[in-house]
Order: C-alpha cells, then sequence, then structure tokens
C-alpha cells in the first residue's frame, strides 16, 4: 500500500491537533484522521463514529499492525513538517475541495 497524498489541516485545541486527509494508491480517500495529543504523546486516531450506546467505532482501519504503522508515521512526519514549516491560514486548501 502507498500513500499518494496527506493533507494536514491543523486546529487549535487543547488535545486535538490536526484534521489529515490521505489519498491511497491514488484512488482511495480517507477523511477525518486525527492527530491527538494525549498522555504519552502524539498518535493518530482513525475515523469513527458515535454509536448510540456513546461507543465509538472505527468507520476506516488498517486491517494489520504492518499497515497502521506505515499510516500513522507518514502522518505523524507529515504533521511535523506542517507544524515546523507552516502555510499561512489565507493560502491553505480544503483537500475535499481539490479531490473528488
Amino acid at each position: 500500500m502507498n500513500i499518494t497524498e496527506i493533507h494536514v489541516i491543523p486546529v487549535n485545541e487543547e488535545r486535538l491537533k490536526a484534521y489529515v486527509t490521505i489519498v491511497l494508491e491514488a484512488c482511495f480517500i480517507v477523511r477525518d484522521i486525527k492527530v491527538i495529543h494525549g498522555n504519552k504523546g502524539l498518535f493518530v486516531a482513525m475515523p469513527n463514529k458515535k454509536k448510540k450506546d456513546g461507543t465509538y467505532q472505527d468507520i476506516a482501519h488498517p486491517l494489520n499492525k504492518e499497515t497502521r504503522v506505515v499510516i500513522e508515521t507518514q502522518v505523524l512526519e507529515a504533521y511535523q513538517k506542517e507544524m515546523a514549516n507552516p502555510t499561512p491560514r489565507h493560502q491553505r486548501r480544503d483537500p475535499s475541495e481539490e479531490m473528488i
């Protein structure tokens, strides 16, 4: 599996640090991946929805550890790069506008 695009949208919240959109193999998009600052540092949370019982269920996620490591590593690297050299807010594009 190859991640062909990563778009990081930083947010200014206490724990939530960014929303991320990735494109896999230039043909499948996953939106609403989150970079969260937890008790042990940054981590990646997959898109999820809240169920009627109040718990959350991932709606897209890796099926094995190797794929999870690839996604987490590349997402966190893209986040760190964005934070080191942020694009001014007015120049940022919404990735959903440029992707189908």
